[in-house]
């Protein structure tokens, strides 16, 4: 008759306590990017001429209801304007479309609400991995407006959208209460519900979902925040 006994293992593992009970943590994250492309050449794009800038602003709250462990809410904010001055597109010999005075103008807001879990770097008080689950709900207003030609066409669209997110991220200190944060979205799902008029006439809907489960280097966060 055989016996099997099992070995007690114990990988001896310490978390220890970065961020305290009680704690306010107050910080925003702001992005600026602009672009220009002048008689840009790309497969079946030709004389591709843009210009334009993205900026989005995020500020957060959140409060440590215990140990390494916060809940809060976050605000974000964001203009997007593109501006196209002439493209060609060639498919081939019969099937080339020329696009002239055209841009877009579009705002976007979100409200979430996160909660976010600190899990300690060996015994280090200055750098801490987090994650942080995002529930949101948002929506967009945008308009594009196409002057080719002699005529002129415009189209209205706003968006409502709802997101699961978890967005991973690294905290560094530079002093007791000042962090930099670094994160990255790397998995969601997304609702959104278009609803769109074109020349105050023609009217049309569009529902979409989608689910994300890697890495969006789109995604990336920059931002500071306070420990108070």
């Amino acid at each position: 008759m055989f016996s099997v006994r099992a070995q007690d293992f114990k990988r001896d593992i310490k978390l220890g306590t970065f961020i305290p009970k009680g704690q306010w943590i107050v910080g925003s994250s702001v992005s600026y990017s602009e672009h220009n492309e002048q008689n840009y050449q790309f497969l079946v794009l030709d004389g591709f001429n843009s210009d334009g800038y993205t900026f989005k602003v995020s500020p957060m709250v959140c409060y440590a209801f215990k140990d390494n462990m916060a809940a809060g809410g976050r605000f974000a904010y964001g203009r997007t304007l593109t501006k196209l001055d002439g493209l060609s597109i060639n498919l081939d010999e019969e099937n080339q479309f020329d696009v002239d005075d055209l841009y877009q103008l579009k705002h976007s807001y979100s409200v979430m609400a996160v909660l976010r879990n600190y899990v300690t770097l060996g015994s280090s008080k200055r750098f801490a991995l987090f994650s942080e689950t995002q529930l949101g709900m948002g929506g967009s207003q945008s308009k594009v407006v196409n002057k080719g030609g002699d005529s002129v066409t415009g189209t209205y669209s706003t968006t409502t959208d709802f997101s699961i997110g978890v967005a991973p991220g690294i905290v560094a200190f530079i002093n007791n209460y000042t962090a930099v944060e670094v994160s990255i979205g790397v998995l969601g799902l997304n609702f959104s519900k278009v609803k769109q008029t074109t020349d105050q006439v023609y009217v049309g809907e569009r529902s979409s979902s989608s689910a994300n489960f890697k890495i969006n280097l789109f995604s990336i966060g920059l931002g500071i925040a306070f420990y108070l």
